[in-house]
């Protein structure tokens, strides 16, 4: 059995709305896209591909599918490893919208039957493998609500926004972590892996 995986670029103050580049995303007025674009480095670089080369599955929010599904097809290296997954391996869309999606290997998932089929999904994956999700604000927000994620990656970047959609949504079940792999690249993100251990708890010092 595989697992969930959420990978997400954010902020320092937790914003996570496109990243890419200043067309990606303007809901809501947003001016800031392509944040992520000068802290990009080896050391991300890296990560990514260690990342992609665990992968079994994807599952994607219709949005984050649609970008992808008009760049990463016209990528036909077969060494390129994030390329080589995206264009191979299966892809899962929640969606009730998309229809046809001309992609090879999609598959549209509606909202009523997302939680079986993410249990079917994994189920199929071999061990070590996982179905990860990308991006995608609005379903990891669904996701995390429900405690769907069995593993969070934060990529932090050292820069400050203070507009734009945040990862965490307000009325998510308070849930505690613990981090199971770190690292700092050398234009200043910070990689974070965590995995939930349950709800949060509450304490006073003393």
């Amino acid at each position: 059995m595989g697992k969930l995986t959420l990978t997400t670029f954010v902020t320092l103050d937790g914003v996570m709305q496109a990243p890419g580049g200043p067309e990606e995303d303007s809901a809501g007025g947003f001016r800031y896209g392509g944040w992520l674009t000068p802290f990009h480095d080896e050391g991300v670089g890296a990560f990514t591909t260690e990342l992609f080369d665990r992968a079994g599955a994807f599952l994607l929010g219709r949005r984050t599918y649609e970008i992808f599904a008009d760049y990463w097809p016209k990528r036909t290296d077969p060494t390129d490893p994030i390329a080589s997954r995206l264009n191979g391996l299966p892809k899962y869309v929640a969606s009730t919208t998309l229809r046809n999606p001309s992609w090879p290997g999609t598959t549209v998932i509606d909202g009523e039957q997302l939680q079986s089929e993410i249990v079917r999904i994994k189920d199929g994956l071999e061990e070590h493998r996982e179905l990860q999700v990308h991006g995608s604000g609005q379903l990891a927000q669904w996701l995390l609500v429900r405690d769907l994620v069995d593993e969070l990656n934060l990529e932090v970047y050292p820069v400050f926004l203070g507009a734009g959609r945040r990862l965490f949504p307000t009325g998510g079940l308070p849930t505690a972590y613990e981090l199971v792999a770190s690292r700092t690249t050398p234009n200043g993100a910070v990689i974070l892996t965590y995995r939930p251990t349950g709800r949060a708890t509450f304490a006073t010092f003393g």
